[in-house]
């Protein structure tokens, strides 16, 4: 844990070190960003800052106030909360990308763009085919798509640095992000990663959930750099489990 620990810590100083580099003009000059791409790998800081959400609707509020997260100021003990996370669920959609952004890759090819995720070394196919989104995901009807964890995305180029995602369908189990705020079914995301130049791209992500806020919002502005490979960064079952029988249930019990 201490080496893990340590590891994050040197991935979020590298950013600032670059960023502060190029603010003053130290070193030579990055080069431009290649034109409609964003492969290759990108490092973002250990805990992304997100932005304030817009006001909740009834529903979103009532969800919101159900959870019990580790994290801010609503955190309770790892043993009372009730965040997918602690028992190693997927993290699901949009949380994968707010929670857990600190260590992506992109694979371009003709028809869709992948991409990796650090966090559980996960995947989403990003289809570039000119196919829409699904309708009517979870529904009754026997061609209704069902929902998944990271939901269905469909990619475009807006120009030659900008690379727009849309995702819905994203089942609503999951969390929003480590917070507990919440999703809906029907929530439409969108990402937008821009090249600022070879080594830098910017990411933001904006929600539209009608059913969970009363506006759409952007939840994340941060900017990632480029680096060389991802961490192996899991969740174990059988590790979560023996932490909560060794460490979360007796520290939730200690006066």
């Amino acid at each position: 844990m201490r080496a893990y620990m340590l590891g994050l810590a040197a991935i979020s100083l590298a950013a600032a070190v670059v960023a502060a580099g190029q603010e003053r003009g130290a070193g030579p000059a990055p080069a431009p960003a290649p034109r409609r791409d964003v492969s290759g790998v990108w490092l973002g800081p250990a805990v992304p800052l997100l932005e304030p959400t817009a006001p909740m609707t009834p529903r979103g509020k009532a969800l919101f106030d159900a959870a019990k997260p580790i994290w801010g100021p609503r955190a309770v003990p790892v043993a009372e909360s009730n965040d997918p996370l602690v028992t190693c669920d997927p993290l699901g959609f949009p949380r994968a990308v707010l929670h857990e952004s600190r260590g992506m890759e992109f694979v371009q090819s003709p028809d869709k763009v992948v991409q990796l995720l650090q966090y559980q070394r996960a995947f989403r196919e990003i289809w570039t085919d000119g196919r829409p989104l699904p309708a009517d995901v979870g529904g009754s009807s026997p061609q209704s798509p069902d929902p998944r964890w990271y939901g269905y995305s469909i990619g475009r180029w807006v120009n030659d640095d900008t690379f727009v995602v849309d995702t819905t369908g994203a089942t609503e189990t999951s969390w929003g992000d480590e917070y507990g705020q919440p999703h809906g079914l029907g929530a439409r995301i969108e990402e937008r990663y821009r090249r600022v130049d070879g080594n830098t791209l910017e990411m933001t992500v904006t929600i539209d959930d009608p059913e969970m806020y009363q506006k759409p919002f952007i939840a994340l502005k941060q900017r990632l750099i480029r680096g060389k490979q991802l961490e192996e960064q899991l969740c174990i079952p059988s590790v979560a489990q023996r932490y909560m029988e060794v460490v979360g249930k007796p520290a939730s019990r200690a006066p």
